[in-house]
């Protein structure tokens, strides 16, 4: 495992000589299903390793048969090579371009190409053959990449084969972010139950966690992890790995399937960056398409996210795939189109946006705009998308590593929107001031109406900090108001007000509710006089009684002291009443709001006194 490894794809026509290289290369006989033993030729992918030194190649061979391109792309997904095979007899055909193309579409960034059966043409067809891939790899990744001719039977040629397969680079890979594995192999094994093999992708995976199964979402414990037939603890991203995985049955596992540890985006919807290379199918917006992915196919539609209607052959475009089933994948992915039926490879390119929402048809220059924008790193689209929605702070840390926009609770928003926000509670604030001109201030809750409404309480909260640390707005308590607003009485309603207040004392410990002191003072400001009473602290409200005065509390708080001055006894509600003149109706309000308070505490016989008593 201290081996620099690099998995590497063949690629190339039917009977071609593929799984022959592979087996003079390492010994191993890929064409192991009976299918394949009869008709000659690699129907599932194959998997073999070559050590070399310090380097290990795993090879992952792929069939070269028209029918089985789906397989092939799915065997070229997350490689750092190719190995492009052509047989020096026949030279280049039609599957050997179809390879070379999927190749380029899937990104695989390095390779060379095999010249096969070198042993049966002469040194002009050699040239020849030598002559098709040039004019085959120009202007693709092979342009330029070893031309190496082999004889898998004579073994002619091996040795320099082997020696450029070391020099082959590893692509850039990391450790970052979700674990995933798309299935390519699922079978049972005797005494070990399911094991699934694959390429991993980014993030590390640990021998005994917990993994989800995408797209069902069933879960399953690891409990053994192999790369090229030897145990390991943890796999990293870019190696073949083998899991076996306990509490899944092998019927509830599909070749298609990737398991992820980690957030992964799961959708039906995603915005994507399209290279069309059919020479022969124009492709009309809203076509149906088959998307091949890692190891999953999915059927749909591609609309392109320009004013165009046609692609041809070369058109390089953004666009949208809607898909008839939810797909896992992630920004940067690789993928293919094919026609479902002729079958025929349409063309490619790569995953921008697994969280798009519909794109609206009026809206497709727009939003190819965007995309463009997103594509090139500007991470903030996804903030615009969402708008007041935001992203949750967990989620955004899954989906980027840059810093953008501003944090506001759980939740992560575009600059623009979060100062669209400040003016909608600074407006909101401004008419409460306006519509209830004798309150000091609103309540939080008040603010939150129409489009605040829709803000969660977090992000709420960090809103209102926001603009009060502005200088705007001020915070108190429960209560805000723009800085600088004072409630201004008239005469007329100072002396209402001070009427009010006299009411309230006069009706002592026993209180007075809201409707009792309607009757006498009916005016429409009597509500809003007795909250700036309350504020003041000249008046208070006890559930269940009603308002108490100022000079009512200041007694019952100084007969409370004096109480538990003499008294090593805790207070019981019969001597609370005596004591203080009650009513068995008042008495039980007033304990609960007493304690509520912390001017006394509850105790097993009583009450003793609270923290707050003296305070």
């Amino acid at each position: 495992m201290d081996r620099r490894t690099v998995i590497v794809t063949t690629a190339g026509h039917v009977d071609h000589g593929k799984t022959t290289l592979i087996k003079a290369l390492t010994g191993i006989d890929l064409d192991t299903l009976p299918e394949e033993k009869a008709r000659g030729i690699t129907v599932a992918l194959g998997f073999a390793h070559l050590d070399l030194g310090d380097t290990r190649v795993a090879f992952v061979d792929v069939p070269g048969h028209e029918s089985l391109v789906r397989t092939m792309a799915a065997g070229a997904h997350g490689v750092d090579a190719a190995m492009l095979i052509v047989s020096a007899a026949e030279g280049v055909m039609p599957q050997t371009r179809e390879h070379a193309a999927i190749l380029s579409l899937l990104g695989v960034p390095d390779g060379l190409v095999v010249l096969t059966h070198a042993d049966q043409v002469d040194e002009d067809m050699l040239a020849l053959a030598a002559a098709d891939v040039e004019d085959l790899t120009r202007g693709t990744f092979l342009e330029g990449r070893p031309v190496l001719p082999v004889s898998s039977v004579a073994g002619a040629g091996l040795d320099a084969l082997r020696e450029a397969l070391t020099r082959l680079p590893l692509r850039p890979r990391t450790a970052d972010g979700a674990f995933r594995l798309p299935v390519d192999r699922v079978f049972v094994r005797p005494g070990f139950g399911t094991v699934v093999t694959g390429t991993t992708i980014g993030g590390r995976l640990k021998d005994g966690v917990s993994v989800r199964i995408l797209p069902d979402g069933v879960t399953a414990r690891v409990r053994g992890v192999q790369v090229h037939g030897d145990k390991v603890g943890e796999v990293g991203p870019g190696v073949r790995a083998a899991l076996n995985l306990a509490g899944l049955d092998r019927d509830e596992l599909t070749r298609g399937a990737v398991v992820v540890v980690g957030d992964v985006p799961c959708v039906s919807v995603v915005d994507v960056q399209y290279r069309h290379v059919s020479d022969e199918v124009a492709m009309l917006d809203g076509a149906p398409v088959r998307l091949l992915l890692g190891t999953s196919e999915r059927d749909g539609h591609l609309h392109l996210a320009d004013t165009r209607e046609l692609l041809v052959d070369g058109d390089v475009t953004y666009a949208q795939l809607r898909l008839d089933s939810p797909l896992p994948c992630c920004p940067g992915d690789r993928f293919v189109l094919r026609r479902a039926s002729p079958a025929t490879t349409l063309g490619g390119g790569e995953v921008v946006d697994p969280w798009a929402t519909r794109m609206p048809r009026k809206a497709r220059e727009a939003w190819g705009a965007e995309l463009a924008r997103l594509h090139a790193g500007d991470v903030t689209v996804w903030l615009e998308r969402v708008g007041e929605a935001g992203v949750p702070v967990a989620e955004w840390r899954a989906r980027t590593a840059q810093a953008a926009g501003i944090t506001l609770g759980d939740r992560v928003l575009d600059t623009l929107v979060v100062a669209r926000l400040i003016a909608l509670v600074t407006q909101a604030l401004l008419q409460f001031h306006l519509e209830n001109p004798l309150a000091r201030g609103a309540a939080r809750r008040e603010l939150r109406r129409e489009r605040l409404a829709n803000l969660g309480d977090a992000t709420f909260d960090a809103l209102l900090e926001r603009v009060a640390t502005s200088g705007a707005v001020a915070l108190e308590g429960p209560l805000v108001r723009v800085v600088g607003w004072e409630v201004a009485l008239t005469p007329a309603q100072q002396a209402l007000q001070a009427r009010i207040g006299e009411a309230v004392e006069a009706a002592g410990a026993e209180g007075i509710a809201s409707e009792d002191l309607r009757e006498p003072f009916p005016e429409p400001a009597t509500e809003a006089l007795l909250r700036l009473l309350e504020d003041q602290g000249a008046v208070a409200r006890v559930a269940g009684l009603g308002w108490v005065g100022a000079r009512a509390l200041a007694a019952l708080r100084d007969g409370l002291s004096a109480w538990f001055d003499d008294h090593d006894t805790p207070l019981t509600p019969a001597e609370f009443r005596d004591r203080f003149g009650l009513t068995r109706r008042t008495t039980i309000p007033w304990l609960e709001w007493l304690d509520k308070q912390a001017w006394t505490k509850r105790t097993q016989d009583g009450r003793g006194a609270g923290p707050s008593l003296r305070a």
